[in-house]
């Protein structure tokens, strides 16, 4: 948790005395102590104390009401091509540890949101839908380009949500489909690895409900904790250590990556082909997927380069193209090995010379060692010259810089489309014809096709602790769906809980009971195109 930073009220404005308030507490049964509240935010149900948070760290009871602890974030609008900037509404309390925590509320306020129109409020500390038969905590109607639109705020509480972690490494990090543990339990798994990256699955229902009860709570503290952009570590069964962090150079068996390959070693040979020729006489690339070799590559043939005779270890694709010419592993390209001339069997003597000239590099240039053989055709390491070194180095000035990159894919069902309609089908339905614009915190979200609503966004577009967590357990996120307000009304909205952006800057969400909100200034990490502008296209 994280304390916002403080600003001072504008003059005339007076400082509110409470958060974002939900609804005016009331003993569920009778032997519920009269001085709790019954939190119905999620199916704990918790019985809060006066002054005390629920298990969550989410919701409080104060002088006998509910409230929301975490900021309303909204966006403002920038004049810079549309990008939008962070504004959330109360900075959040600190409860002490543990559950039925006592809270402080400290609120402030700032007021020119409401000489503004270019405001979007996101569903980061909005509530939740639940139980199901409320309509969602904000649904704002508002004008963009003298167009009536309705945005439908909502936190979600996903137990189908999963996150995809991409991570820029050639190294191995574990066998496709390897558990992936936290604190010593399976969160996850090791998928199908991708272009020059590594990919996990980590959460998902099956570890969040389908396991044993601490399984689920550390996934979904993991997937809490990875989701808001903090460090987590993991370990992969019978592969590597890691610490991954959203936007940030993963962290390999204590080690920080630094590149992500230019290409496999058969693309490699062919982008720098033209360079290397009449300044080598053989260029092996050496990769876990595809090793490259110069000279009986196509980029080699076309340049009418002499074949050098060198026989490779591995299975023969296609000319000049290398399949298992090692393990996998931490080494050079990939691969296990820390000397490039293993993967070498041997040189034909009736092609190779005396005085050939070798290089052996890695995908990304940070592994290369330059060769001459002598007159037994045996390769000698000697120091490499100035014009192969200038182009070893641009190799590793095309590598990108290793990163982190975590994606949230969630399923938004029944409970939370109730929250937009008495018939969530039509919603669904308006999504796929590209009536809605699905965003996540005001992040674009890509819409999977097929059934349902199955939303994936980038973690790092999203504001700050966009994600918590209920025990049961489950994942909360924000989302929010906008369209114009003729469409809201055509799939059965619930038009008489629609309010005016002003109302809403004023008032807050509908079951408020009055209460004005405070608000707190934060930048956005990202540039995202504006929530309320034309849909992006769907899958």
């Amino acid at each position: 948790m994280t304390e916002h930073t403080k600003t001072d009220g504008l003059p005339g404005m007076d400082a509110p005395e409470l958060p974002q308030v939900l609804e005016r507490a009331r003993p569920r049964n009778e032997r519920m102590n009269a001085a709790k509240v019954e939190c119905n935010a999620c199916p704990v149900l918790c019985q809060i104390s006066e002054g005390r948070a629920g298990a969550c760290d989410r919701y409080a009871n104060q002088s006998g009401v509910l409230v929301r602890l975490d900021p309303v974030v909204l966006l403002r609008k920038t004049l810079e091509a549309g990008a939008a900037t962070l504004v959330p509404f109360v900075g959040r309390a600190q409860p002490k540890e543990g559950v039925d925590s006592e809270v402080t509320l400290e609120p402030t306020w700032n007021g020119d949101l409401l000489l503004s129109e270019e405001v979007f409020v996101t569903g980061v500390g909005s509530s939740t839908t639940y139980p199901d038969y409320k309509p969602a905590p904000f649904i704002v109607g508002s004008q963009t380009d003298g167009v009536d639109m309705v945005t439908v705020v909502t936190e979600g509480i996903f137990s189908y949500c999963s996150f995809k972690v991409k991570i820029d490494t050639d190294r191995f990090l574990g066998s496709e489909q390897a558990n992936v543990r936290c604190k010593g339990e399976v969160v996850g798994h090791v998928t199908t690895a991708e272009y020059g990256s590594q990919m996990l699955s980590l959460g998902g229902v099956h570890h969040l409900t389908g396991g044993t009860k601490k399984e689920g709570r550390i996934t979904a503290e993991m997937m809490q904790a990875l989701g808001n952009k903090q460090a987590v570590e993991f370990t992969i069964d019978g592969g590597s250590q890691l610490v991954i962090q959203a936007g940030r150079a993963p962290i390999v068996n204590g080690v920080a990556e630094q590149r992500m390959r230019v290409g496999c070693g058969s693309a490699a040979v062919g982008i720098f082909a033209r360079q290397f020729f009449g300044h080598a006489d053989e260029v092996v690339v050496v990769d876990d997927h595809i090793t490259g070799v110069l000279t009986e590559h196509q980029a080699g043939r076309c340049l009418d380069m002499k074949p050098s005779g060198i026989q490779m270890r591995g299975r023969k694709s296609t000319p000049g193209r290398y399949f298992q010419v090692a393990n996998p592993g931490t080494g050079w390209g990939g691969t296990d090995i820390a000397d490039p001339l293993s993967i070498i069997e041997g040189w034909d003597v009736s092609v190779a010379w005396p005085g050939l000239r070798l290089l052996m590099t890695s995908t990304t240039g940070e592994h290369a060692s330059w060769y001459v053989l002598d007159e037994a055709l045996v390769p000698v390491e000697v120091e490499m010259p100035a014009e192969i070194r200038r182009i070893v180095d641009r190799i590793g000035e095309n590598c990108e810089p290793s990163l982190a990159s975590v994606l949230f894919l969630g399923g938004a069902g029944g409970s939370l489309r109730a929250g937009v309609t008495e018939n969530p089908v039509l919603l669904t339905r308006s999504i796929k014809s590209a009536l809605v614009n699905v965003t996540c915190g005001g992040a674009p979200a890509y819409v999977w096709p097929g059934g349902g609503i199955t939303v994936m966004a980038d973690v790092l577009r999203m504001p700050d602790n966009s994600f918590g967590t209920v025990p049961t357990p489950a994942i909360v996120a924000p989302i929010e769906f906008s369209m114009r307000r003729v469409d809201y009304e055509a799939l059965g909205g619930h038009t008489e809980q629609i309010r005016s952006l002003r109302e809403v800057l004023e008032r807050g969400a509908w079951h408020n009971d009055g209460a004005p909100q405070a608000r707190v200034w934060q930048t956005l990490p990202a540039a995202n195109p504006w929530p309320l502008g034309r849909p992006p296209l769907l899958g």
